[in-house]
């Protein structure tokens, strides 16, 4: 009898074509994380909330940002902690941000999320990373949540109520088209978290949802 061979996760090379290909945008840019991590309107109060958060741990916490994209978020995040890591699943990016951005506190990794043991550290950033990932990888990443002690999750979801969770191919779209978002404490995730706070939302143009940021208490 023929074993079935399991297909790979296409997650790396669709991540890698995304870049290549500029499907986020940035014309003139090397790498470009998309708007949502280039937005003043987006990313300044969202910054704001987080490093608040660290400032209430005396920047004191070890953070692991999981896909920390081109960095134009961690760069400004980075000093307000005692140690920043920051992994993603494109290694010519994760090249590039070490030659570009360099600190005594701060580690690049190049790291598959759902595959790859992850680093120790107090606190995940997780900044709509999952909601371009297969049901099948989330529940992957939320196996190894329990670990730390905060998650700090950003997910694009729509405007008025919808049905969490529905599957999709890793790759560059999100659950939006099918009016759905990531809800980690909803099935098949299901999450145990001990305590959920609202840090930051944004409602973006032309009904095309809302970027919510979520801190969750793990214990």
């Amino acid at each position: 009898m023929t074993k079935k061979v399991k297909k790979p996760w296409p997650t790396k090379d669709a991540m890698n074509q995304i870049y290549e290909m500029k499907l986020w945008g940035g014309t003139g840019f090397d790498f470009y994380s998309g708007s949502g991590s280039h937005d003043a309107d987006i990313i300044n109060p969202y910054l704001e909330s987080i490093i608040t958060f660290f400032k209430t741990h005396k920047n004191n916490l070890t953070v692991c940002d999981l896909g920390c994209g081109d960095f134009n978020i961690g760069k400004q995040l980075t000093p307000y902690t005692q140690k920043y890591i920051a992994a993603d699943i494109v290694e010519s990016l994760i090249k590039r941000n070490k030659q570009i951005y360099q600190a005594d506190n701060l580690e690049f990794y190049c790291l598959d999320l759902a595959k790859d043991k992850l680093p120790k550290a107090d606190c995940i950033i997780l900044r709509q990373v999952l909601q371009h990932l297969s049901n099948l990888e989330i529940i992957s990443v939320v196996k190894k949540l329990e670990h730390y002690k905060f998650i700090i999750l950003t997910e694009h979801i729509p405007l008025a109520p919808f049905t969490p969770n529905k599957d999709i191919i890793s790759g560059q779209g999100i659950r939006l088209k099918q009016n759905s978002g990531v809800n980690l404490l909803e099935a098949p995730f299901n999450l145990e978290v001990k305590k959920e706070t609202l840090l930051d939302e944004y409602t973006l143009d032309n009904e095309k949802g809302r970027i919510v940021t979520t801190l969750y208490k793990m214990f």
